[in-house]
């Protein structure tokens, strides 16, 4: 059986459950909820949560996720895969049967409140330090935790109190290594807008949160004197807007790209802008695979990637910083050279990483 948060969007965590049902295609699929079943082509069974209103109010279901993971599953599985980024790792597993976890992080609204803006909330605070020991507690319970990079390895022995194994999460880099000219995928519309943008230009790309800190892709534009492009959708879509106008940026937004025009982004790009302290960070590597350097921060598991593959510069990009010179650094990188690199993140790397820290943890009795 494999257990997962929920279903609400392509992101990382969906990847990487969707690697797991390739990986184990007889497995049934638990979530809280699925607001988009059809990603991954099959049936999963939702729990109570999702038959009421809070399946859209995360923070009012906080408090019954807990005691919803510790239900009984309705079947009685020899072992049960957890891909967990909150409370998922609760799960009662029935009798002896082992339990894998594969974290993609501890809560950060309730372990590092300063960097997710949802631990501001003063419920929230307050309940984290209830629940706090739970969560190690919980922890404690599994035959094995994996995670996405040494990053987040970090944040689990120093929040759990537990050793980890790193596998990195999956990423089409074979795909995006394989094809040279991303423009040929795009429909007519999409072409168009492509051509429209003003060359070279700097891209930042990713959900438009507050931590994603895209502002700082915007600075680097004014920095380097280049036209900015930001591609991606979310709340904070205005004051990203507010922000560029106020600098007086050159900078052009591409909303809800599709994967064939996003991929067309990174390969027209002169570098790719990751400010974001993210636990792994999979656009970078996407970036890097088409060929595109990173510019990226040097707080996360971003710089595992972009340090692994050589296909890009790390610094701090929270305060003052030479763009010019990062963004020189960047372009004398070999694209020919770094992005076969990649391959070190593919998808089928990680399905044969997960079935090998599996099977040695079933073996090992």
């Amino acid at each position: 059986m494999i257990i997962h948060e929920w279903v609400e969007r392509w992101g990382g965590a969906e990847r990487v459950l969707d690697a797991m049902t390739q990986a184990l295609p007889d497995a049934d699929v638990k979530v809280l909820w699925s607001d988009a079943p059809e990603l991954l082509g099959r049936t999963v069974t939702e729990s109570w949560i999702a038959r009421t209103p809070l399946r859209n109010h995360k923070p009012l279901a906080l408090p019954l996720m807990l005691p919803t993971w510790r239900m009984p599953l309705g079947s009685d599985p020899d072992w049960v895969l957890v891909s967990s980024h909150l409370f998922a790792h609760h799960v009662r597993t029935p009798g002896d049967a082992k339990k894998f976890v594969y974290a993609h992080t501890p809560a950060r609204y309730i372990w590092e409140p300063e960097r997710d803006e949802r631990g501001n909330s003063r419920f929230v605070r307050a309940a984290s330090t209830v629940l706090k020991p739970i969560d190690r507690h919980r922890a404690a319970e599994a035959t094995s935790i994996a995670v996405n990079s040494n990053f987040t390895g970090a944040r689990v022995r120093q929040a759990w109190h537990q050793p980890s194994t790193v596998i990195y999460p999956p990423v089409e880099t074979e795909t995006l290594t394989a094809i040279e000219d991303w423009r040929a995928t795009l429909v007519d519309s999409e072409q168009r807008q492509l051509d429209a943008l003003k060359r070279p230009y700097l891209l930042g790309a990713s959900r438009f949160v507050m931590y994603k800190r895209l502002e700082r892709v915007i600075d680097a534009g004014v920095a380097t004197g280049l036209p900015v492009v930001i591609a991606g959708s979310g709340p904070g879509e205005m004051e990203l807007r507010s922000y560029a106008e106020e600098a007086g940026a050159d900078v052009t937004f591409v909303i809800a790209p599709s994967d064939d025009l996003i991929r067309a982004l990174y390969s027209n790009a002169i570098a790719y802008v990751f400010p974001a302290i993210e636990d792994f960070g999979i656009m970078p590597v996407e970036a890097m695979a088409c060929g595109t350097p990173v510019i990226g921060s040097s707080i996360g598991g971003v710089q595992e990637s972009v340090r692994l593959v050589g296909g890009g510069v790390i610094a701090d990009l929270e305060h003052d910083t030479d763009w010019n010179d990062l963004l020189q650094r960047a372009t004398d990188l070999n694209a020919a050279e770094f992005r076969p690199r990649t391959l070190a993140f593919s998808r089928s790397r990680f399905i044969d990483e997960l079935l090998n820290w599996v099977g040695t943890g079933l073996a090992d009795r």
